[in-house]
Order: C-alpha cells, then sequence, then structure tokens
C-alpha cells in the first residue's frame, strides 16, 4: 500500500535547532490529494545508564512544553544526522549524568517517538561499567540524577509517575532482558 501514496511536493514552512516543519502535498491510493504535515528530525539517542550494584542512574528535568518535571533516562538529540547514535548517546550519558564508560555500549531498542507527524527516531544503549566524572548541561538545563532498583522504575511506570515514552519503552526492555 506504501507505494500508492505519492508526495507531490514538499514547503519547507520553517527550521530551527530541533525541527524541519514541512507542509507536503500528497496524492493518496484513490487519487485524492490531501495536505499531510511533517516535523523532520535528525534523530537522537537515549541511554540506560547501570551502575555496579545494578541500580540504574535516571535525570529529573523540567519539561517546558508538558510544564512538569519528569523522571527519565539520560537521552538526547545527535548533533548531525551523520553522527553515530552510540557517539551521541555516550555524550549525553556524560553531559547529563556525569557518568561516562570505556566500554562499548550495548544497543538495546530503537523507538520512532510520534509516527503520526515525526520522522524522530531514538537509538537506545545499555552503558556500564560506569565512572564518575562531571555534568557537562547545556545552559538551559537544570538536571538532577537519582539511581532507581530496576524493580522500583517498573513500579513508577505502572504507577503513572513515569509517563515520558522512551523511557517506559527502555526500561521494560531493559528490565525483561535482564531482570527477569
Amino acid at each position: 500500500m506504501i507505494d500508492k501514496f505519492k508526495r507531490l511536493s514538499r514547503e519547507v514552512v520553517d527550521t530551527n535547532k530541533l525541527f524541519t516543519y514541512c507542509k507536503d502535498q500528497v496524492e493518496l491510493p484513490d487519487g485524492k490529494v490531501e495536505e499531510f504535515y511533517a516535523l523532520l528530525h535528525k534523530g537522537a539517542s537515549a541511554v540506560v545508564p547501570v551502575l555496579p550494584d545494578g541500580r540504574i542512574l535516571m535525570v529529573h528535568q523540567y519539561r517546558y512544553a508538558i510544564e512538569r518535571e519528569t523522571i527519565e533516562i539520560p537521552a538526547g538529540g545527535r548533533d548531525s544526522t551523520d553522527e553515530p547514535f552510540a557517539v551521541a548517546a555516550k555524550r549525553e550519558l556524560e553531559e547529563e549524568t556525569g557518568y561516562t564508560t570505556d566500554s562499548e555500549l550495548e544497543y538495546l531498542i530503537s523507538i520512532d517517538t510520534a509516527i503520526a507527524y515525526c520522522d524522530e527516531r531514538i537509538e537506545v544503549y545499555v552503558a556500564k561499567d560506569l565512572r564518575k566524572t562531571s555534568q557537562h548541561l547545556d545552559p538551559d538545563e537544570f538536571i538532577d540524577v537519582e539511581p532507581f532498583d530496576p524493580e522500583k522504575l517498573v513500579g513508577l511506570i505502572y504507577e503513572g509517575k513515569i509517563k515520558d515514552s522512551k523511557t517506559i519503552a527502555s526500561i521494560m526492555s531493559y528490565f525483561h532482558k535482564y531482570c527477569t
């Protein structure tokens, strides 16, 4: 069926540091033409940082769009579409948590975050053998770091206290792979 959708044109409405916003004219399988809107994103990486005792480092941060503080795994956008996802994940690990690792990151899952209107893909990795360094936060970031037992995180998901989709998918995948 996908071959029956044909993009006729694309107009870039706006571009900023996060997204390119596009308006497309698309011919549908029945021959009608409709407008579609899309946010194009260079992709992001996230990491499940596991301490030697098995606890997972989580970040507390205020998220402007939803006007509340969240509990999340560390994550951030790639610097370019050419940057390897694992490189971005390792950078975000140190920037947000103040920890790094000399070990290779282990791929966990890939997430398409908002498929109805955005092409953002997040690649998620597991980081072990962590060593303390220091946070390198962006000027607009204010992040507290807290370790949690994996079981506690699963409980916070089911209690509705963790609502971030990348964090839910990542913690549940990690828990299923390593803790059951």
